[in-house]
């Protein structure tokens, strides 16, 4: 069967299954649950919570595999425990820090020279809130009636999960008329010497015990620039190891300006560098080795602490799809514009899918819509389209939409109009914070109302300011409707209102004051 064909067909017999399993709900049980639910993350538990609210019988399997070091954690996935929440809040204690020395020019009497990040104490404050959320978490899944094993669960056939209730019980089996796989991923280490047994990743960084002191942050995704940033508002001293460019898949000149921002916050790069191995010497410190691939330079320096960020991967091994005969794509699973997989009653939802956007809010929407579909009739498909994502940098980087080199490659240049522009924040001047890297811009069709393709930002509080633009953009946002939208003064959201100046005008994008 073609890969069209395949989708095609599996998203029509999703859809049919869902009306059937209405109209036929009485005539069960034929399986012990009407919806299994392998993986207890963003994706997983708002399927599974979904799917129960519209009267199905769920089972949610969820286990978490210790890190290298010994790290695990509770229900909830990596948002939760290893991601967005810890990430958040670490980059939070870290613009507080930034915030005291800027009372001091706003007249506040802080001795800003002693003062200093306790932590210990960080880790133990963002550990006690995972674990209240832990704690809602499976009160949650009691009361809307979901039940939850804290087990791996594995295909034994298309229909039927294998799972050990605990370490050393006999292997039980559980039945059920569809399955869900949400499982989501977990962090790469590189193949070289000492990097499992001497590193770290963002599944450990969270609930680190010791300071991390000098870092060596290997990778230049989001999760690399966010964990080198946040150390350096702690205190600590990251250097990142750039393999080949800073944020890929992210728009080139926002990428590159959100590298320059850290550059001048004194984060050094390691540009075009690759780890070749890692040793821990005399004193407990780690010697790392690496090579430079565009002078083929060997090198090598002391951290206290590597930590690697140079990707993930799903977590597929556990699982058995052969026997279930689920298709896969390298260490991601193939499913269609319904979520279906290569075996029609078998879907999945979140991070362990291929070729879509790995992000919480994605994961939590498409599981409702699948339950949906599912148990209550609903034909609704997710849209992964100009889905809005924000890097937590000290400036952070917010965008939605196309960047400005994929309107160019779908387009064509001569029908993509850029507008652009620098920008003061109010209150960056009384301090005398660098306004350098502060810029936003917006990528429109050069015709008619020029409809907006994608929105980029670079400034305070970027995800804020991008969240309700995001809903503009979907609706359908012009140039025309963005200029004549009165801002709200003086807020940085305002400058999107204010957008006058194209590249091609070659014009100075540069404001002469904040109210120019």
């Amino acid at each position: 069967m073609s890969t069209i064909k395949f989708l095609r067909s599996s998203t029509h017999n999703a859809l049919r299954s869902s009306l059937g399993w209405c109209r036929h709900a009485a005539s069960r049980p034929r399986y012990n649950y009407d919806l299994v639910v392998l993986g207890g993350g963003s994706a997983g538990l708002a399927c599974a919570k979904e799917a129960a609210g519209c009267g199905a019988r769920v089972l949610c399997f969820d286990y978490v595999k210790p890190t290298p070091v010994g790290t695990k954690w509770g229900i909830g996935g990596t948002c939760v425990n290893v991601g967005c929440i810890p990430k958040k809040l670490m980059h939070q204690a870290s613009l507080l820090g930034e915030a005291v020395h800027e009372a001091v020019a706003y007249g506040w009497n802080v001795d800003d020279k002693n003062i200093r990040p306790d932590w210990g104490k960080l880790v133990r404050s963002v550990q006690n809130h995972i674990k209240s959320v832990n704690w809602v978490t499976r009160v949650d899944l009691r009361d809307k009636k979901v039940e939850y094993v804290n087990s791996m669960g594995s295909f034994r056939d298309s229909h039927t999960i294998e799972y050990v209730a605990m370490p050393g019980a006999e292997h039980r089996q559980v039945t059920s008329e569809y399955v869900v796989v949400a499982v989501g991923g977990r962090p790469r280490y590189p193949d070289i010497p000492g990097a499992v047994e001497l590193g770290i990743t963002s599944d450990d960084i969270f609930s680190y015990e010791r300071e991390p002191g000098r870092t060596l942050v290997v990778g230049a995704g989001y999760v690399g620039l966010e964990c080198a940033c946040f150390l350096k508002g702690l205190g600590y001293e990251p250097t990142v190891m750039v393999r080949s460019i800073v944020l890929r898949g992210f728009d080139r000149q926002m990428s590159e300006l959100l590298a320059a921002m850290m550059t001048e916050r004194g984060i050094p790069f390691l540009g075009t560098t690759i780890p070749k191995a890692v040793e821990r010497q005399a004193d407990g410190r780690l010697l790392v080795r690496y090579r430079n691939t565009s002078t083929q330079m060997d090198g090598s320096d002391v951290f206290d602490t590597v930590l690697w960020a140079i990707g993930r991967k799903g977590l597929i091994e556990d699982l058995n799809l052969e026997a279930a005969g689920v298709k896969t794509h390298d260490d991601k699973i193939v499913v269609d514009a319904a979520e279906a997989t290569s075996v029609p009653h078998i879907f999945a939802v979140g991070d362990i899918i291929y070729g879509r956007p790995e992000l919480t809010p994605v994961a939590i929407l498409s599981g409702r819509l699948l339950a949906r579909r599912l148990f209550a009739g609903s034909t609704q498909l997710m849209d992964y389209a100009d889905v809005a994502t924000t890097v937590f940098t000290p400036l952070e980087y917010s965008c939605v939409g196309m960047s400005e080199e994929t309107a160019i490659e779908l387009r064509g240049a001569d029908n993509i109009e850029v507008f652009h522009g620098y920008y003061k924040p109010t209150e960056f001047f009384i301090p005398q914070k660098s306004v350098r890297h502060c810029y936003l811009k917006a990528v429109a069709e050069v015709s008619g109302d020029q409809k907006i393709l994608g929105l980029h930002y670079i400034g305070p509080v970027a995800g804020e300011v991008i969240q309700g633009f995001a809903a503009a953009l979907k609706s359908g946002l012009t140039v025309k409707t963005l200029l004549n939208t009165v801002g709200i003064h003086p807020t940085t959201a305002e400058e999107f209102t204010r957008l006058s100046i194209t590249k091609r005008s070659g014009r100075d994008p540069t404001p002469a004051s904040c109210c120019s």
